[in-house]
């Protein structure tokens, strides 16, 4: 039965919801150039950075697991979390309209981006209007994932990073490769090296002291901070009932960046609304421990629209979906959405600690960023496309799941996605081995022809009794583990034996001596 696809006197037919967006293609830094594999096998030769991560991510680590011992109630605090971040996720519709109406209500201006393009064309068309063409820049990872800088760079207007690591990362002309610490991949000698390079006036007798170099970017950020119309930032939550923004941060840059400027923009992921004022009790103390190893944020800001007199004068909050509405409706990888970019996944990940962030290609390395990534820009844009090779960057070894502080499933989530890759996929060199193997087994005389075959292979094994490569199409298998030789014998084969039968009529027997010892063990 055909449904009619016009108007009629029964109505009409509006046909069936299309899928949500993803991030556009080609935009961004949700996709880097190469595979996963590809780009690991080039940082793993890289020893100063595996020597980086390793103190680096040790350090936080050790100094996380001291201050969430310290809470007899963590466990319900990332309950918590994980339901707060859970009921958001059901209601986030409802949610952004009431957050849009209470930050209207105290004064400022609300702006939706369904992608990063729409964003960076909205905080644009914003900066102009000041008459600027500088902007200083809060760390910001919505703004890093839709490529703000660049795109502002295009349109002549200068963006300065004013957090110490993102300055560190712009400066060299790098990529941050950590959510928290965006330069964990530079020592001191190297960020000495990069601030004799690229600010001026730097006293060429400067030191590698982490005082002395900051005193250099203090300095070199202070006139900034004094003359610039606009700045522009993320938000760590934006809560629905008053219309309050946060961002929490180590440094004071960004208070400085949020009270300054006679102008202020801030890009924010859909998912980061929480519904009540008072959910910050929960989150303010999930955070900072799991993030920086802290008890509490060095500096936690919040603002609420605009306050005569009072902080920037001229308040702007940019919506950005970007394929978080895809996510979103993907019933299992939505609980990606949950997350509250602590980094406390990557900390652990012992895949992440030898290859470090630059690896994934996107803005979001590690565990989260392998699922979030691929949620929001997909993983079959393209032919190839190196997104589908991230929820393969695990060991899937649970670390992540255990440092999670609102309990994301990594791992679950990291099997779902390798499902639904191999569904896009369809008809694959592994699938058809999977066939032929398949057929092979349900036929027992072939089953056990096939074993003997095998065990002629072992001929062709080293000296150690392994292949350390397997011809096609199976090499991917061995191009990362040594592969046993086939045994002398199958299994099969003893069993059906003189030996193996003695051997099983032996244990059956000793077990009947154990029942009739041990009479509570027969019932």
């Amino acid at each position: 039965m055909s449904m009619p696809t016009g108007p009629s006197t029964r109505g009409t037919f509006l046909g069936m919801p299309a899928v949500p967006p993803r991030s556009p293609y080609g935009t961004g830094h949700l996709r880097g150039e190469r595979t996963f594999p590809e780009a690991a096998q080039d940082e793993l030769g890289n020893e100063q950075l595996r020597r980086n991560l390793g103190r680096a991510t040790h350090s936080i680590r050790a100094k996380r697991l001291d201050v969430t011992g310290e809470l007899p109630d963590w466990e319900q605090l990332r309950d918590a979390g994980s339901a707060i971040k859970t009921d958001t996720m059901n209601r986030l519709p409802e949610l952004l309209e009431q957050l849009e109406r209470k930050v209207t209500e105290h004064g400022g201006t609300v702006h939706w981006a369904r992608d990063g393009v729409e964003a960076n064309e909205i905080v644009t068309r914003l900066v102009r209007r000041t008459g600027g063409d500088e902007v200083l820049k809060v760390k910001s990872m919505a703004t890093q994932e839709i490529g703000l800088n660049e795109h502002l760079e295009s349109q002549g207007i200068a963006a300065l990073e004013t957090d110490l690591a993102e300055l560190i990362v712009q400066l060299a002309d790098d990529r941050p490769s950590h959510i928290l610490v965006p330069a964990i991949h530079r020592n001191r000698d190297e960020i000495r090296e990069i601030f004799l390079r690229r600010i001026p006036g730097v006293d060429p007798a400067l030191g590698a002291a982490p005082a002395e170099l900051a005193a250099v970017a203090r300095a070199y950020l202070r006139e900034k901070f004094m003359t610039a119309k606009v700045a522009v930032s993320g938000a760590n939550f934006g809560i629905a009932e008053t219309g309050t923004l946060s961002v929490v941060e180590s440094e004071g840059n960004g208070r400085m960046c949020l009270t300054l400027p006679q102008t202020l923009i801030t890009v924010m992921g859909i998912e980061k609304v929480l519904p009540r004022f008072q959910d910050l009790e929960v989150f303010l103390q999930l955070l900072p421990r799991s993030s920086t190893g802290e008890r509490m944020n060095p500096y936690t800001s919040l603002w609420t629209g605009v306050t005569p007199g009072d902080g920037p004068q001229e308040f702007h909050l940019v919506l950005l979906d970007n394929g978080r509405t895809a996510a979103l409706a993907d019933t299992i990888g939505r609980e990606a959405l949950n997350c509250i970019r602590c980094s406390a996944c990557l900390n652990v990940c012992p895949v992440y600690e030898r290859t470090g962030g630059h690896a994934y290609g996107s803005t979001y390395p590690g565990p989260i960023g392998a699922v979030l990534t691929p949620q929001l820009a997909g993983m079959h844009a393209a032919e190839d496309d190196p997104n589908s090779s991230l929820p393969y960057a695990s060991s899937l070894c649970g670390a992540c799941f255990d440092a999670c502080p609102v309990k994301i499933d990594i791992p679950s989530l990291l099997v779902e996605l390798r499902h639904q890759h191999t569904e896009e996929s369809g008809t694959t060199a592994e699938g058809l081995a999977m066939k032929a193997a398949a057929a092979v087994m349900k036929r027992p005389k072939l089953f056990t022809a096939a074993q003997r075959t095998a065990g002629l292979g072992r001929v062709l094994a080293g000296r150690d009794g392994t292949f350390s490569r397997l011809p096609p199409p199976f090499q991917g298998w061995s191009d990362s583990r040594d592969t046993p030789a086939p045994p002398q014998q199958s299994f099969r084969s003893w069993f059906a034996s003189a030996e193996g039968a003695a051997t099983m009529r032996a244990a059956a027997e000793e077990g009947a001596r154990h029942t009739d010892d041990d009479p509570q063990e027969a019932q």
